[in-house]
């Protein structure tokens, strides 16, 4: 058996298992990080987040492009152990680790570049936490319809990449929002190669209010099942809801999810618009688990 020092932190209720492993010495299966996610057998969370540096894990040296600055790679995996491209909540919990161990720094007015699957993001302290730029985001041009449970007939669905794929469903009222039911993952058609996540979204009333947008949100996300929040999922839901307003909407949104409130900004950047995602990033715990030595799982 192997001890695995481990910490517990969460962004707006979406919740990590986080793990330094700064030398790549201890990739974790994904058996392993189903075990360890799990919310009964496990410590329980909804996805697991290791800190490796990008000069000592294959896939974080290419994320890196050659980019000595960029000194951590962020592997993130879902809560069944499967691969995702990024996450918006993970990468501030993230920020906060790598800080809290003294594996980085962040200083006011400075920024930190962090590797992940879905590209280098760069993230720097607000007044709220943290702000991640998430870069260039993209509408994608496929009619997707999504069959909810507890829904009556199925919505239409605008599928937005910012990195991670998402469907986003505008709902005409509150009432669908909150029964609808997301134990189980919404149906899409078509099925998304990568599969994506699903964003159930009603606007405020207003839904501008001293030139910001706002509007509730719930998600399913694929791997993970339904969660209190996610960040990447935010930022498409907040980019679908700017769509659907038409051109005078703003480019500044709240976006309020059963674990709090999290910030999207859009903003034009040399390669085309950006979106930006700020929120709260806390550690909960530390301790230490006990898992089977790495030579007796596959690490992929």
């Amino acid at each position: 058996m192997t001890e695995l020092r481990f910490t517990k932190g969460h962004g707006t209720g979406n919740d990590f298992v986080l793990v330094a492993d700064p030398d790549g010495r201890r990739p974790l299966a994904p058996s392993e990080v189903a075990r360890l996610c799990d919310r009964r057998f496990g410590i329980g969370a909804d996805g697991l987040l290791r800190a490796v540096r990008t000069d000592a894990d294959p896939e974080g040296q290419a994320r890196a492009d050659g980019d000595d600055q960029v000194v951590w790679f962020m592997d993130y995996r879902n809560a069944d152990g499967s691969v995702a491209e990024m996450c918006g909540n993970g990468i501030r919990v993230f920020t906060a680790f790598l800080l809290a161990e003294g594996l980085a720094e962040l200083p006011p007015g400075g920024s930190l570049p962090i590797a992940t699957r879905g590209g280098v993001v760069v993230v720097q302290r607000v007044a709220a936490g943290f702000a991640a730029d998430l870069g260039r985001w993209s509408l994608e041009p496929v009619e997707t319809t999504v069959r909810v449970r507890a829904l009556e007939v199925a919505r239409p669905g605008l599928s937005i990449t910012v990195p991670n794929p998402h469907v986003v469903v505008a709902l005409a009222t509150a009432a669908e929002l909150d029964g609808a039911d997301l134990s189980a993952a919404p149906e899409l058609d078509p099925v998304p190669a990568a599969g994506a996540n699903v964003e159930l979204v009603h606007p405020a009333d207003p839904l501008v209010a001293d030139g910001v947008g706002r509007i509730r949100m719930r998600v399913h996300e694929r791997g993970s099942g339904e969660t209190l929040s996610c960040g990447t999922g935010a930022a498409a839901a907040a980019l679908a809801a700017r769509f659907w307003a038409g051109p005078s909407a703003p480019s500044e949104w709240r976006v309020t999810v059963p674990g709090g409130e999290l910030g999207v900004r859009m903003f034009p950047a040399e390669d085309g618009e950006h979106v930006a995602l700020s929120g709260p990033a806390e550690l909960v715990y530390s301790g230490v688990v006990a898992l089977p030595d790495a030579s007796t799982a596959s690490t992929r």
